[in-house]
């Protein structure tokens, strides 16, 4: 189900300045590294490298090594796919969670969610049993502690989990498929929120407890969305009543 419109914060819209912002750089920054990767990492010849380089190894983390990267690999994707997929739910939640927090606050609880989110997914791996990881390399062919995480979902994550306490009883309007005949739903907030949390709870659980790698990294989505849950009351003390 792709959302496509909300009805969050019906008040004065303020224009989303971060967020917008945060949309464009994330654009930019993947064009810029398939088109010129020498642009982001000097001397790099293949987007591939620039992932190696700014994307967050849990490997290069747990050694010490790279920090930077918790931050840097927020902004960068694997694909046109992933990129429009994040992108997509940044704008349509981002916006009204911006409008309650404002633009400095927002920015930095964006970046705190991105944070709490690679935290989770390091942690995910840490408590994997050795076996567990072997079965990881068998199939994936490569050990998860060296397998670059990309992305802003861990950030955009928070964001949900910020948008869900914020504008629980909110619609969301969804397009999903019959086929190839596009339905246009309304759902509740708080169901489709829910429904997307419990779904990378679930697919979190059974990397876990298997070992086998989807490639995607659902305990970032999950450690962002419950960071977000936990920081919002720090970020949004100052929430102005008409949005509610």
């Amino acid at each position: 189900m792709f959302p496509i419109h909300d009805t969050g914060y019906e008040g004065h819209r303020e224009f989303p300045l971060v967020n917008t912002t945060l949309i464009i750089l994330n654009i930019v920054i993947f064009f810029i590294g398939i088109s010129m990767p020498q642009l982001l990492v000097p001397g790099a010849i293949s987007y591939n490298e620039v992932i190696y380089e700014l994307g967050m190894i849990p490997g290069r983390i747990l050694a010490g090594k790279g920090l930077y990267t918790i931050f840097t690999s927020m902004f960068l994707h694997a694909g046109l796919a992933h990129l429009f997929g994040n992108m997509l739910y940044l704008y349509i939640f981002g916006d009204d969670v911006e409008r309650a927090m404002g633009k400095i606050r927002y920015l930095a609880f964006y970046l705190a969610s991105g944070v709490g989110a690679t935290l989770f997914h390091i942690m995910s791996l840490v408590i994997m049993p050795s076996s567990l990881i072997g079965n990881a390399v068998l199939t994936s062919g490569v050990n998860p502690f060296l397998i670059p995480a990309i992305g802003a979902s861990g950030a955009i994550s928070g964001v949900l989990g910020a948008y869900l306490t914020l504008f629980p009883s909110s619609e969301i309007e969804v397009l999903t498929f019959w086929g190839y005949i596009p339905i246009p739903l309304r759902l509740p907030a708080s169901v489709y929120i829910l429904f997307w949390f419990i779904y990378q709870l679930v697919l979190g659980l059974f990397v876990v407890f298997t070992g086998v790698q989807a490639g995607v990294a659902f305990w970032a989505h999950i450690g962002g969305f419950l960071t977000g849950i936990a920081l919002l009351p720090y970020f949004a003390k100052n929430i102005r009543k008409d949005l509610y």
